[in-house]
């Protein structure tokens, strides 16, 4: 097992002055259901303030101008839903069209448990575009049975203790006792049906862990404010954001964690822990970018 330390995280690649914005990764964040417009929102901003070029925010039509008023720098596109505003089985299709424009997917942010949002996520794991997948996309996949055997796409997934409890059909108890094991593990498991195709664990929490079966990383930034709604959407996008930008997803999942947990480090200094709300996260990135761009 090889353990990564944080002065081992990578910097994120140079950009040259006749750049463009296709340069630095198209985003596509699929989420999104009738009470839910923050989660995705979130993540689409977090990714734009990680440095995405583009991002596309696929939500239910029901709530599609909703979404896009929260996230004016990305574009929209509507998916079909039933009548409560969750996603249809003919929504699958029309992710996978999206997901052919993209080059990286965030996926499961505020999308709701359904078998029209199972589906979605079924199609988007046997498509071969990366995948972040946090969420109700976790809750979703739960449900898909051997699902691993089925993927075919580079998967990032990143469960707090209880979405890694369906998923491995253990308590949250017996995750907590030992996090490492646990997380390392499940990514060998989930891994060995296809293992030309990368697959990340991201163990949420305190410590978050990131593994790919033989690397580990326990992440050292982040403070008891970050445990607040919307946190983890913010994760996702910029996870996603990097991996846009070509950074490998097991480094892309080290760094975003490092980053996240630094804007929380940075957002505590002015607001609290008490007050801190996960779009405080995203206004600290580019403080938390700038600080990691000037590490010894």
């Amino acid at each position: 097992m090889v353990i990564d330390k944080p002065e081992s995280l990578p910097d994120l690649p140079v950009r040259a002055r006749d750049a463009h914005k296709g340069d630095f990764g198209r985003v596509l964040v699929v989420g999104g259901s009738r009470g839910m417009i923050g989660a995705p929102a979130l993540a689409a901003n977090a990714a734009l303030r990680a440095g995405a070029g583009l991002v596309r925010v696929a939500v239910p039509e029901i709530v599609q101008l909703a979404v896009a008023g929260l996230c004016p720098c990305a574009t929209s596109i509507p998916l079909k839903c039933t009548d409560e505003g969750d996603l249809s089985a003919k929504a699958a299709g029309e992710v996978i069209s999206a997901a052919g424009q993209c080059d990286v997917l965030a996926t499961g942010c505020g999308m709701g448990v359904s078998r029209g949002a199972q589906g979605v996520i079924a199609a988007i794991i046997q498509q071969d575009k990366p995948v972040v997948l946090d969420a109700d996309g976790l809750n979703n996949l739960a449900k898909i049975t051997n699902w691993e055997q089925i993927r075919r796409c580079p998967l990032v997934l990143t469960p707090h203790p209880g979405e890694f409890s369906r998923l491995t059909d253990t308590t949250v108890k017996q995750i907590q006792s030992d996090r490492q094991e646990s997380a390392v593990s499940a990514a060998k498991r989930w891994g060995e049906a296809n293992p030309d195709l990368p697959l990340i664990v991201v163990l949420k929490g305190a410590g978050t862990i990131v593994t790919d079966g033989h690397r580990i990383y326990t992440n050292p930034t982040g403070n008891p404010g970050m445990a607040t709604g919307g946190s983890g959407d913010v994760l996702t996008g910029i996870i996603s954001a990097f991996i846009g930008q070509g950074v490998g997803l097991y480094d892309s999942a080290c760094l975003g964690v490092y980053i996240h947990g630094l804007a929380g480090d940075i957002a505590v200094e002015e607001k609290g822990e008490i007050a801190l709300i996960a779009s405080d996260l995203i206004d600290f990135l580019p403080a938390a970018l700038v600080r990691f761009s000037e590490r010894d």
